[in-house]
């Protein structure tokens, strides 16, 4: 691969093939890991789960639902200190 060069704010840039080979598109993540012997390990950082897994979670078994009106409204109750 060769080498890479640190800036003087301590920055790396990867190679195009680094970056295809990981599949990271800009704006992506890497994660690092240190490894003890003064080595690093990257690779993609991939999301833990999917947007749907959070669908539901308020969801309370007999509870009322509210409209849109009566979720802003308790919204701005909240924000205005009041419960």
């Amino acid at each position: 691969m060769g080498d890479l060069t640190v800036t003087a704010k301590g920055q790396v840039t990867l190679k195009r093939d680094v970056l295809r080979h990981l599949d990271v598109q800009p704006g992506g993540k890497i994660s690092v890991v240190k490894l003890p012997d003064g080595r690093v390990a990257l690779a993609a950082a991939k999301p833990a789960g999917k947007i749907s897994d959070v669908f539901g979670v308020l969801r309370r078994d007999g509870g009322k639902r509210l409209s849109i009106e009566e979720i802003g409204s308790v919204a701005a109750g909240g924000w205005a200190g009041r419960r």
